[in-house]
């Protein structure tokens, strides 16, 4: 799970800061789960899946495929709308 969830961070030039705002997880919680230090739970498996748009399956490495490039597009652009969200609020 560790090395899925940096790669797709990495894949998508995302700093660790960048999927924290994002998603409301905070950033040392996302190093935690990227280092192997600690699990993320059910919800935030759900909303990583989410952000990054792929299955919770391929996030924890028990599926090989994850996503086709629309459908990577179309979840790189709701991940800018919930920046641009977030942002409004501050």
């Amino acid at each position: 799970m560790k090395f899925r969830l940096k790669d797709l961070r990495e894949d998508r030039d995302l700093r660790q800061i960048n999927v924290a705002e994002a998603t409301g997880i905070d950033q040392r919680t996302l190093s935690n789960y990227e280092t192997g230090k600690t699990l993320p739970g059910v919800a935030a498996l759900i909303c990583l899946a989410d952000f990054f748009g792929v299955t919770i399956d391929y996030l924890v490495g028990r599926a090989e495929a994850s996503v086709t490039a629309a459908e990577r597009r179309a979840t790189l652009i709701n991940g800018i709308r919930v920046l641009l969200d977030r942002l409004e609020q501050t």
